[in-house]
């Protein structure tokens, strides 16, 4: 068998391992008003973009109007501290109130101008909760076509903790902000 390439846009630099990184939240609101901001896609510029720090936050989105299902396609720019990204998805899963998962292809673009590609795969499992629901999200890194810039951390077995403590900071904050959007759009009361 051939050794896979390291270099390129469909190469892996990961080696074959993936990088995994959870998150969770609850909301007040119900399963199903969760979900239905997922499957939204438009919904996710509010909650993934304009509610999240300025550093790292999704700039635009194109999504079709009406609830996602599988195979919907759809196209987000942003940044993040490295540079800048732009994204083609396409929803995996789409089980309504408990799961709703999409595939990215992502290309970023670093502030030095160096470039590297991604696949990850973002998951949201919704579940009834005493008082609303919980959302769990994962992101599976499966492939990094180049390890560059800052990506290097993941080279280091002990490093690569770091990088994966920080995106799941940030899918903490994503998830977050989408429970109280879910609590906004419910009409559920704010905490005190």
């Amino acid at each position: 068998m051939a050794a896979q390439s390291t270099s390129g846009p469909r190469a892996n630099a990961l080696g074959g391992r993936e990088l995994v990184a959870t998150a969770e939240a609850t909301s007040r609101a119900p399963a199903e008003v969760v979900w239905d901001l997922l499957a939204d896609l438009r919904t996710h510029r509010e909650w993934g973009g304009e509610r999240q720090k300025d550093t790292t936050r999704l700039l635009s989105l194109g999504a079709p109007e009406g609830p996602a299902k599988v195979g919907t396609e759809f196209r987000t720019q942003g940044r993040d501290p490295m540079g800048t990204f732009t994204d083609r998805s396409v929803v995996t899963e789409a089980t309504r109130p408990s799961a709703f998962e999409f595939v990215t292809e992502a290309h970023l673009e670093t502030k030095k101008g160096k470039a590297t590609d991604w696949t990850v795969v973002h998951r949201y499992e919704v579940s009834p909760a005493d008082i609303g629901s919980r959302i769990a999200y994962t992101v599976r890194i499966a492939r990094i076509s180049e390890l560059i810039g800052a990506l290097t951390l993941f080279k280091v077995p002990g490093l690569r903790s770091l990088g994966m403590k920080a995106s799941a900071g940030v899918g903490k904050r994503g998830v977050t902000n989408l429970a109280r959007l879910a609590e906004e759009r419910a009409g559920v009361p704010p905490a005190s």
